[in-house]
């Protein structure tokens, strides 16, 4: 078994649930063993390692390796350690079966990170060592939830040539990825006795032709706009709730909406045209926006001269685009050029079989090695 394998399946065996999509006090929440993993390894490695306060106890690592001259570059690696929860403990287990490791987190994304800090420890102890840039290895903590990690790492406003941030791409690089809105939109109606439901105002039958309306026609507008890497901005009805009990005609009731944003498009621009939208079709409505950080889109420029230095390094002539939001957007805001890369699948995120091909993660640590050994 391989040092990068070995790692994978230690770290997957390490629990590091989100905090937030797990029940208050379970022992297997948070990110502080990962982290605690990522610590010794570096060290072990001989790099420089700092803990980054983000929230509570919750801490990003930040793994450096100095140059022996002084820096004029600096590049940054960009895994996170947290998973989405598990609806069993057996997902928790390293299983491997043929060339496959599975378990809670194994594609998303504990596949780059291993990837990632294997390649910098091996740098770090060869002769190829970077002399003019430094290289920052940041492992962040709530990508999966509220991105308080990368939003911390952002704030520093460091002079970053170029931020690689791991997520499942199958080793494809990524310039470009779709953004995310969440809306809540709220009918009214009126009560009245389900004996008598002429006297009131059905807020469910209300919903439900918003809903018609938002996944047919207003789906239908959006897949007329297109992106060359994106393809269309989508809208999807994730969840819905109305009225208080079978015997009383709904007065209130509401639906919450993931509406996925191409570039150039804004959270106050999608809420205004989806309230456009219901108002031209006679749907009164309340557009409103959830409680979530905004989550923008990520479109780096494919003729940035670093990004082509990235893609020279992964041996490949293309980029590609990927309609899931990640870090990559929130660094790109806070200045670092961004791209994605790393092992896996996005299919296999978040099942309750994940799973990642081995062989992609070890040609990920080469990929990454032959990277970083070229760097200036």
């Amino acid at each position: 078994m391989s040092r990068v394998v070995q790692w994978l399946a230690e770290l997957v065996e390490l629990p590091s649930v989100n905090p937030a999509f797990a029940p208050p006090g379970v022992a297997w929440a948070g990110e502080q063993r990962v982290a605690a993993y990522v610590i010794d390894r570096a060290r072990r490695a001989g790099l420089d390692v700092e803990t980054q306060p983000v929230q509570d106890d919750r801490c990003n690592v930040l793994v450096r390796l100095t140059p022996p001259e002084r820096a004029q570059h600096r590049v940054v690696l960009a895994p996170h350690m947290d998973t989405v929860t598990v609806t069993e403990e057996a997902q928790f287990r390293v299983r491997r079966r043929g060339n496959r490791l599975y378990g809670r987190g194994a594609c998303d994304t504990k596949a780059s990170l291993a990837a990632m800090l294997s390649a910098l420890a091996r740098v770090a102890r060869g002769r190829r060592r970077p002399r003019r840039t430094e290289v920052v290895l940041a492992a962040l903590v709530d990508e999966e939830y509220g991105q308080t990690g990368s939003r911390r790492l952002a704030a520093q406003r460091w002079s970053v040539d170029l931020a690689v941030v791991g997520e499942p791409t199958r080793l494809r690089v990524v310039t470009a990825h779709k953004g995310s809105v969440w809306v809540r939109v709220e009918v009214r109606g009126r009560a009245a006795h389900a004996a008598t439901p002429e006297q009131g105002q059905n807020a469910i039958a209300k919903i439900a032709r918003v809903i018609l309306a938002v996944e047919e026609d207003y789906a239908g507008i959006l897949g007329g706009r297109r992106h060359p890497l994106l393809g269309s901005p989508t809208v999807s009805v994730g969840r819905v709730e109305g009225g208080t009990q079978p015997n009383i005609v709904a007065d209130a009731a509401w639906v919450e909406l993931d509406r996925r944003t191409l570039p150039g498009e804004t959270p106050r621009g999608v809420l205004r045209e989806l309230q456009t939208f219901l108002r031209q079709r006679g749907l009164r409505a309340q557009v409103t926006p959830m409680a979530k950080a905004e989550s923008p889109p990520l479109e780096t420029p494919v003729d940035h001269p670093w990004v082509d230095r990235f893609l020279r390094a992964m041996r490949q002539r293309r980029v590609y685009g990927v309609p899931y939001f990640c870090d990559a957007a929130i660094l790109s805001a806070g200045g670092m050029p961004a791209v994605v890369y790393g092992p896996g699948h996005i299919a296999q995120a978040h099942t309750a079989e994940e799973w990642v091909h081995l062989a992609e993660v070890e040609r990920a640590e080469r990929s990454l090695c032959r990277f970083l050994e070229d760097l200036p």
